[in-house]
């Protein structure tokens, strides 16, 4: 499993380790009953601390995205994808509107706007 970790993004590293085995978990990447790297594994190959990773994994779990099998390690649960993908949506539409009112704020018209998200999500 491949997490990768910014120090400058001002993110705390458990988010970010969070948000990418969700993510991972909602696209399908990682499937119900797969196991996860154990905590161990996960923090020497993404060079960071066993305590930042657990903190992580016990969010997740208490999410109910993964849950843990008592000296055997995380697995993925099945989580309401449904919910998960409306969460996500939510947390898009949020930004979105904090982009759109940046963008007016700054004098750019709508079509500027739709010709720059164009050519950026190509």
């Amino acid at each position: 499993m491949n997490i990768n970790v910014q120090t400058k993004s001002g993110l705390p590293i458990y988010e970010q380790i969070e948000r990418q085995i969700k993510d991972m978990i909602v696209s399908g990447v990682l499937k119900e009953g797969e196991m996860l790297p154990s905590i161990r594994t996960l923090a020497a190959d993404s060079k960071i601390s066993v305590i930042t990773v657990k903190r992580a994994y016990e969010d997740l779990e208490q999410e109910g995205m993964i849950y843990s099998v008592q000296g055997k390690g995380f697995y993925v649960d099945n989580p309401d994808l449904e919910y998960m993908k409306e969460k996500q949506t939510v947390g898009l539409e949020e930004k979105l509107i904090e982009w759109v009112k940046t963008a007016k704020a700054s004098g750019m018209k709508k079509d500027e706007a739709i010709d720059m998200l164009e050519i950026l999500w190509d």
